[in-house]
């Protein structure tokens, strides 16, 4: 995971080449020098990075941008001073590591009024930083500090002597952030190189490399574990029209895999097909229908965002904002007719599990989660959307009923699911929306599913019996595996026919058995799914009773610009 700090001094086309260039997985930007509603945010979805921003006139403004994902804001101010409305820092969640974006106050001229407020700020980030660092998740504080922490980070001069920049009292409140134990990743990896990150414009200093250390990103505890990398793209200093500061950057390895869940192999982006694009563009095609797997995406989000997200009661509402984002953003993109939400009922056992009792056995959901879960029903109803949930029936089977449903009336379906064994149900009209990291959303397509599994997507159940499936506990055929599985119903066309021809004699009714298990029930009960509305306002009503007020704000700028 690359990410990136840059002074972008209103400069979007130098911006926008640096990010086709250097592809930062995060971009921390300050100096926005725009208004929230001037923002181009436009330009940076292009670009593709969802963004989120608080924006200013003159000298200040901040941002996050995310390579194919959408940050979930936790802060949009610093703690500490309500009477602060410079807009300075700005924080969210991606990919599971919390951002904090700051752009420090220069100071100068010092001393005066600004200097104090410079020291004052330091502090209340001091208090902030505090609270993070003890986090249970990795966190990066990125941004331009204005602060030169020692000499060797400076080029050899007196012309700053009197700079607020490398003052004593700024310089030892940074020394304070790194006794709390904050790394400083340029340096961890650089100690002895200049590494600078700012050439003043004024007595050609870029040319003589005149430069300066202002821009830093410090990393706690669980950050600095997955350090891989660091560094300053100097050479973007000496392009045409330049910020006068240059990014600096941060490379973390992979978290370690969660246990007892498989490794997803990462999918290939779907080629564009004609029939589809044809579909597409059909009168009933333009707006899909639009279904996602709700516990799919809640689980994700959960353990993905930190858990001190919190909302009224000090509750957790790390899954609530987590696929609140989620939903938002694929009703923007995607602009469906309709939007059903599928969910397991938790408390009651489906068929599959009275036919196989190990079937999931093992799984525990934390009270916080499964509090969430409940929540969300709410939430999904207020945006004027359907939910389907059903005792005995799990989300898999409202989606594949769905798929069946708009198929029938001639319709398009997008699923969005992060798991695997919705492959079955792709078709030239039921389209697979997969995460995969890095890439947002992946396209599945049946040309697709034949290039991950070697099988049709109609043959994906008879696969999954041969093969298993650890996660649900079905063992599958002794010995054979994915590639054996893809081997045998290519010869045969179905385990059925393979059963027939005498494989497996002593598995037949096992094996038939896990392929009801794995098949999607197409017949669970649906509600009614009309053309919708979304109810944008009421539902940043409940985001407000949650107290959720980013989401609220958010959900109100919807309701205000009439999206639908």
């Amino acid at each position: 995971m690359k990410i990136a700090t840059f002074n972008i001094n209103k400069r979007l086309e130098n911006l926008l080449a640096w990010l086709r260039d250097a592809r930062p997985d995060v971009a921390c930007l300050q100096e926005l020098k725009a208004t929230d509603s001037e923002f181009p945010a436009v330009a940076i979805e292009k670009a593709g990075y969802g963004a989120v921003w608080r924006g200013q006139k003159s000298w200040n403004g901040v941002a996050i941008l995310a390579r194919a994902a959408e940050p979930v804001v936790t802060h949009t101010v610093l703690p500490g001073d309500k009477a602060d409305t410079q807009s300075r820092y700005i924080e969210a969640a991606v990919n599971g590591v919390l951002i904090g974006t700051l752009y420090a106050p220069n100071g100068n001229p010092q001393p005066g009024p600004k200097f104090q407020y410079k020291l004052a700020w330091m502090e209340r980030l001091l208090t902030h930083a505090a609270e993070l660092y003890a986090l249970d998740a990795p966190v990066v504080l990125a941004g331009d500090y204005n602060v030169v922490p020692t000499d060797a980070d400076i080029y050899p001069t007196k012309s700053y002597k009197n700079n607020a920049l490398v003052q004593r009292e700024p310089r030892a409140r940074f020394a304070r952030l790194l006794d709390q134990g904050w790394i400083d990743a340029i340096r961890t990896l650089h100690p002895n190189a200049p590494m600078y990150t700012f050439w003043d414009y004024m007595r050609n200093r870029w040319q003589r490399d005149a430069g300066l250390r202002l821009d830093h990103l410090l990393l706690n505890p669980k950050a600095a574990k997955r350090l891989a990398k660091s560094g300053v793209d100097r050479e973007v200093r000496g392009e045409e029209n330049a910020s006068d500061h240059a990014p600096a950057w941060i490379v973390l390895g992979d978290a370690p895999a969660a246990r007892g869940k498989p490794a997803r192999t990462a999918a290939k982006p779907a080629p564009r097909k004609s029939a589809l694009a044809a579909l597409r563009a059909s009168p009933v095609a333009r707006r899909p229908l639009l279904v996602i797997d709700g516990d799919s995406f809640a689980h994700r989000s959960y353990h993905a965002l930190p858990k001190t997200i919190l909302r009224c009661g000090r509750k957790q509402a790390g899954a609530i904002l987590g696929f609140a984002n989620l939903l938002l953003r694929l009703y923007r993109e995607e602009q469906p007719r309709a939007v059903l939400v599928a969910w397991d009922t938790l408390e009651v056992p489906t068929y599959r599990h009275e036919k196989f009792p190990a079937y999931q056995s093992g799984r525990e959901f934390d009270d916080a989660l499964v509090e969430q879960l409940d929540a969300l029903l709410e939430f999904v109803s207020a945006c004027g959307f359907r939910n389907a949930k059903a005792p005995g029936f799990e989300a898999d089977d409202f989606l594949a009923a769905a798929a069946a449903a708009e198929e029938k009336r001639g319709g398009t379906t997008l699923i969005a699911s992060g798991d695997r064994d919705t492959f079955q149900l792709v078709s030239e009209r039921t389209t697979i929306l997969y995460p995969v990291r890095g890439k947002g959303m992946v396209r599945i397509d049946p040309t697709e599913v034949r290039a991950r599994y070697g099988v049709d997507p109609a043959q994906v159940p008879d696969f999954i019996a041969l093969r298993g499936d650890p996660a649900d506990k079905l063992p599958g055929a002794p010995g054979v595996g994915a590639t054996g599985a893809a081997t045998l119903l290519e010869r045969y066309g179905s385990l059925e026919a393979a059963l027939k021809a005498g494989r497996f004699p002593t598995q037949v009714e096992s094996l038939r058995l896990y392929r009801s298990i794995a098949t999607m029930n197409r017949k669970a009960p649906l509600p009614i799914l009309r053309n919708q509305k979304p109810t944008w306002r009421k539902a940043a009503a409940l985001a407000r009773d949650w107290d959720l007020k980013q989401l609220a704000s958010r959900l109100d700028d919807l309701s205000a610009n009439g999206e639908r």
